[in-house]
């Protein structure tokens, strides 16, 4: 059986993401999703000191800017000399006409593809706001090299009275990674707690993308509760108990 790859975002440990590397690496994790850095090889070195590797990397995507692409192009370097083939974005039209923003992330996926790497555009507004919204933007981009980022709880945070699950499914096949982000549900409500305490079913959703033939990378997001205060130590251990939860889940190793 192929072992899924599960990854996390240090901005998991929000404040002190600045331990993230030294905690994941703690409890088993050798898998991040990073932004680009300043500086690569000071990057590369920190992470080869916790044995941890690039999954994917997070870059500046504007495809409502004229100059949108132009922007994009050196970002990719940066992901090859990481190490990493995804690319997460987060994507919108600003306003822009449509037909002009699918052109220019067609342009930003071709050149992504020369260097054998693949865009994946955030469960955000407007271009991929749930499974009906993806479905026609990867419909119009129409390049295999730019693709869905599943987020399992934005689904519901940016859309009202939908079935998760049932949004996924629109979109299935063009999911190349996912962020595990579990949340009570709410409409607009900021409800990001561990894994295992919200509503999402992540064996279903693991379940789905393993019979696609997809086994990651699985980015655990954490982005907390509205009004929380954790010191460090919660904070770990919110991290900590989510993977365990998926470990519970036999989902992960």
């Amino acid at each position: 059986m192929t072992p899924n790859v599960l990854s996390c975002r240090p901005a998991s440990y929000q404040k002190f993401s600045a331990g993230a590397f030294a905690h994941l690496a703690s409890i088993g994790i050798k898998h991040v999703e990073i932004p680009a850095p300043a500086d690569v090889g000071a990057e590369l070195a920190k992470l080869a000191k916790y044995g941890l590797a690039v999954t994917s990397m997070q870059a500046e995507c504007h495809p409502e800017a004229e100059d949108g692409v132009e922007r994009f192009l050196p970002q990719i370097e940066t992901a090859v000399k990481l190490g990493t083939k995804l690319m997460f974005v987060s994507a919108n039209t600003g306003g822009t006409e449509r037909a002009a923003c699918y052109a220019r992330l067609r342009t930003m996926g071709e050149a992504a593809a020369a260097k054998g790497v693949t865009l994946v555009l955030e469960i955000h507004p407007d271009l991929a706001t749930n499974g009906d919204v993806g479905r026609e933007t990867m419909t119009q981009v129409n390049h295999p090299n730019v693709r869905i980022n599943w987020d399992t709880a934005n689904v519901y945070f940016y859309n009202q009275g939908v079935d998760g699950l049932a949004e996924m499914k629109k979109v299935l096949e063009s999911i190349a990674a996912v962020h595990l982000k579990d949340t009570n549900g709410g409409f607009k409500t900021w409800h990001f707690p561990a894994l295992g305490e919200g509503i999402v079913d992540f064996k279903e959703v693991f379940r789905l993308m393993n019979a696609r033939g997809f086994y990651g990378p699985f980015t655990l997001e954490i982005e907390g509760v509205e009004g929380e205060s954790l010191d460090r130590a919660a904070t770990e251990a919110r991290v900590a108990k989510s993977v365990a939860h998926l470990r519970l889940l036999g989902l992960v190793s």
